[in-house]
């Protein structure tokens, strides 16, 4: 099989892909309760099998609880379902995007990001 070939074979996948999963009318789940209504929201899309997205995953266990209540912590797994993905515009992963109390993003950062970085980026949207 030539190259033009195989990158015309490509481009038909990425467009059947993107007629099924993409253009799909129905979102997940997960992705109508984000942001969360009224609440300033982090969301961290991911993949559970991604390492650091893995070195991730304790410090977003923390934060959830610390901040039960006064901000949501979100996790989506974009191998699991793509649309998010798509829907957030993300590059790379882990990509984590704040929103305000209106659901506006405010924030977006790509790759690792410690709690530290974090933390202060909630206390920036005003959660203590």
């Amino acid at each position: 099989m030539n190259v033009k070939r195989v990158s015309a074979v490509i481009a038909v996948i990425i467009s059947i892909f993107v007629l099924v999963v993409v253009a799909s009318p129905s979102f997940s789940a997960e992705l109508k309760n984000v942001p969360v209504k009224g609440m300033v929201t982090m969301v961290d899309l991911g993949a559970t099998s991604c390492i650091p997205c893995k070195m991730m995953a304790p410090i977003l266990q923390k934060l959830e609880k610390r901040y039960a209540g006064k901000a949501a912590i979100v996790f989506l797994d974009v191998w699991v379902d793509p649309k998010p993905a798509t829907h957030f515009r993300i590059r790379i992963i882990p990509t984590q995007i704040f929103f305000n109390k209106k659901g506006e993003e405010v924030y977006r950062h790509e790759g690792f990001m410690s709690e530290d970085e974090i933390v202060a980026v909630l206390q920036k949207l005003g959660v203590n």
